[in-house]
């Protein structure tokens, strides 16, 4: 295991704005704010969510696209650098008005309502190409 200590630095409480974005508003507010690295959980609703699966054996992402509407409970990830930009890593669980859940990475979902914590940490953590995985994962 590769690890590192880091300090915690600022706190924040956010409402996402709707019909944006869920994780594109993330790594804005983390432009904004010039955060390098954070762990946020958040929850809401959205809608036309697009998530991803990693095929561990084919190494590639496999896009699954839903056009419903689904409540977020939770969506949990952490903002890091990945190719010069600030990248916010977010796996969700999506619930359908059945009850059932579908969950994955979050790609790209257009927001109803979200409210999120982030934690910024005190460091720069950025995403390189992990040969084994063929993932970007952290240098630590």
């Amino acid at each position: 295991m590769d690890y590192r200590q880091v300090e915690p630095g600022r706190e924040y409480v956010a409402r996402l704005e709707h019909g944006r974005d869920w994780r594109g508003q993330i790594e804005d507010f983390a432009a904004d704010e010039d955060i390098d690295a954070a762990f946020f959980v958040g929850l809401g609703a959205v809608q036309d969510a697009r998530l991803m699966y990693y095929d561990q054996d084919d190494q590639v992402y496999e896009p699954i696209e839903f056009d419903e509407h689904f409540e977020v409970i939770p969506a949990v990830g952490n903002v890091s650098w990945l190719d010069g930009e600030r990248f916010a890593h977010t796996h969700v669980a999506l619930g359908r008005a059945d009850g059932s859940t579908v969950s994955g990475h979050l790609d790209t979902a257009t927001t109803f309502a979200g409210e999120l914590w982030v934690r910024e940490f005190d460091t720069h953590l950025e995403r390189h190409h992990d040969e084994t995985t063929d993932l970007d994962l952290w240098e630590l």
